[in-house]
Order: C-alpha cells, then sequence, then structure tokens
C-alpha cells in the first residue's frame, strides 16, 4: 500500500476520503465533539426549538393564559382573516419596511463607498457602527426628547427656520417616516460594515481596467461595484427586511402605537393581544402568521436577488 501511494498520483488523497490513512487516535473524537456541542444544542432546542413548537399549537387554541389552552382548530385563522385591525397593522408594517429598508439600503451603500475610497481608519469605522451597539429602548428615547415639539433640539433649529415645529411622533402623516429615520440612523452602521466588508473584496485590478476603458467612477460603480457586490447586498436587504418587520421597542418607547393607530406595526398589535388583552392563542396565530410571511419573502429575495451569484459581465 505504500509503494502504490508513492508511485501513484492522489493516492494520498484518495486513501484519505476512504480512512485508510486515519489516526487510531482520532476515531474517538465524536464522542469529544458531541460533548463539546450539547451544551449549545440544549440551549438551542429549550430556547428555540420548543417554544416555537409550543407556539404553533397554543395558535390553533384559546388560551388565556389563566385557563388551560381550548382545541379550536382554524377559528383563529378564520378570525385573522376578517380581522381589519391586523391587515391594518400589516399596511402600516409594510409601509415601515419600505421605508427603512429603502433609505437605510441608499444611506448605508454611499456611506461604504465613501469610506471605502476615502478612509480605511478603525476609529471612523467604530464611529459609524455606535448608534447599532445602542439599545434600541434607548436609541428611542434619546430620539423622542430630541423630536419633541416643544423642548427637542431639532424642533428648536426648525422653529428659527421655519416659525414652527413639527409634530414628529404626534402626528399620522409623519409619525411613521419619524420611526423609520430612527431605524435607519440605529441599523445603518451594521449595514455600512457589511457592505465595506463585500467593497475590500473586489480586486482594485477591476477598477484599473475600468479606467483603462474610460470608464468614469459612476459608470465603474454602476458596472463593476454593484454587480460584484450582488452576494453582499442581497444579504444586506434580507436582513434589513427581516429586521424591519420585527420592530417594536423603538415603536413602544416612541409613540406606543399611536396617534390613532398610525404607528401599530404588527409586532405591537401582537404585542397588545398577548400582554394587554390575554389572548395568546390568536397572539400565536399571528406570529405564526408572520413567521410564513417572512419565510416567503425571503425565499422570494434570495431567489430574485440571485444571491448565490456575483454578476461580472
Amino acid at each position: 500500500m505504500a509503494t502504490m501511494l508513492r508511485t501513484r498520483p492522489g493516492g494520498r488523497e484518495r486513501a484519505l476520503r476512504k480512512g485508510q490513512l486515519r489516526n487510531p487516535a482520532h476515531r474517538n473524537d465524536w464522542r469529544l465533539a458531541l460533548l463539546l456541542i450539547a451544551p449549545a444544542v440544549l440551549g438551542f432546542a429549550v430556547f428555540a426549538v420548543y417554544p416555537t413548537l409550543r407556539g404553533v399549537y397554543l395558535s390553533f387554541t384559546d388560551f388565556k393564559i389563566l385557563t388551560p389552552p381550548v382545541w379550536t382548530g382554524f377559528d383563529n385563522i378564520r378570525t385573522l382573516i376578517g380581522d381589519e385591525k391586523f391587515w391594518h397593522s400589516l399596511r402600516v408594517t409594510l409601509y415601515f419596511v419600505v421605508l427603512s429598508v429603502g433609505i437605510g439600503l441608499t444611506v448605508s451603500l454611499i456611506t461604504a463607498v465613501v469610506l471605502h475610497r476615502l478612509t480605511r481608519s478603525t476609529v471612523v469605522r467604530g464611529l459609524v457602527i455606535l448608534p447599532f451597539l445602542i439599545s434600541g429602548v434607548v436609541a428611542g428615547l434619546v430620539w423622542q426628547w430630541m423630536l419633541d415639539p416643544q423642548l427637542g433640539i431639532v424642533n428648536v433649529l426648525i422653529e428659527k427656520v421655519t416659525g414652527e415645529p413639527i409634530q414628529f411622533l404626534g402626528s399620522q402623516t409623519w409619525a411613521i417616516p419619524s420611526v423609520a429615520l430612527i431605524s435607519v440612523w440605529k441599523s445603518m452602521g451594521y449595514s455600512t460594515i457589511l457592505i465595506v466588508a463585500g467593497l475590500q473584496t473586489i480586486s482594485p485590478d477591476v477598477y484599473e481596467a475600468g479606467r483603462l476603458d474610460g470608464a468614469s467612477e459612476i459608470q465603474m460603480f454602476w458596472r463593476l461595484t454593484l454587480p460584484l457586490l450582488r452576494p453582499i447586498m442581497a444579504m444586506v436587504v434580507v436582513l434589513s427586511v427581516i429586521s424591519s418587520f420585527q420592530v417594536f421597542d423603538i415603536v413602544a418607547v416612541t409613540t406606543k402605537g399611536g396617534p390613532a393607530d398610525a404607528t401599530n406595526v404588527l409586532q405591537m398589535y401582537i404585542y397588545d393581544k398577548a400582554f394587554g388583552q390575554f389572548d395568546f392563542g390568536y397572539a400565536a396565530t399571528m406570529s405564526l402568521a408572520l413567521f410564513a410571511m417572512l419565510i416567503t419573502i425571503t425565499f422570494l429575495q434570495m431567489r430574485l436577488l440571485r444571491a448565490d451569484e456575483s454578476d461580472t459581465k
């Protein structure tokens, strides 16, 4: 066997694949591997798998927390289909997602390109990602004070220019855009760092070839940078959409779903049903519906954005 491995090309690699040269001391490593991953698997099962399965079960019951759950079949689903407040919350959520993802993606991409071209300073990048590290509750409180129509610094400046303050969080027109901008401010740093990491994988030779062909900076951005960033951008879009659909803390702190349900996003409605009205069965049904929507949207995004491809043509 040793002679064959010395004389035949690739013999050692084939023998390794077949396990012929496996070290006997490593044959029992799988037991150690199972021991090491056991805490993580146990935690995942207890804090993720079981609550998910329990939530799916409760979505088909009438559960008021003070009484045992009663199986009702598809009654909650029929109630959900006819629940106008649920559909209103879904429309509000979609409006928020479009604003926060659209604005956030644009700002993050521009910021990432500027950082990549002008500076490699880790201090600057740290400052960019700093808002992402702040708690959503803290960010919401700070911006609530800053946007206060009487004492907020933003309205103080606006009043000096226009003479009148703007009810950012107290107006049905401005409430969702204001909350969306707060969300963008908090999350754009993370998206920016991801895009910067993607930009660093693009070889400088690609841009040098573009300059030799006479391409301008704008042409290279549209025809070189964006196509080569397709996998990263697809991932950023998917993460941003999922995060935006799950917005809760900023809305709960700043507007509490008001005024007049103008910011009553789906997560806020689910929370009110569960912990305000103690209707955990129906809240679980809405959570399951949200989960199904996120799975479908993520799948469609991955297919439409061709997340596994990098278009170099």
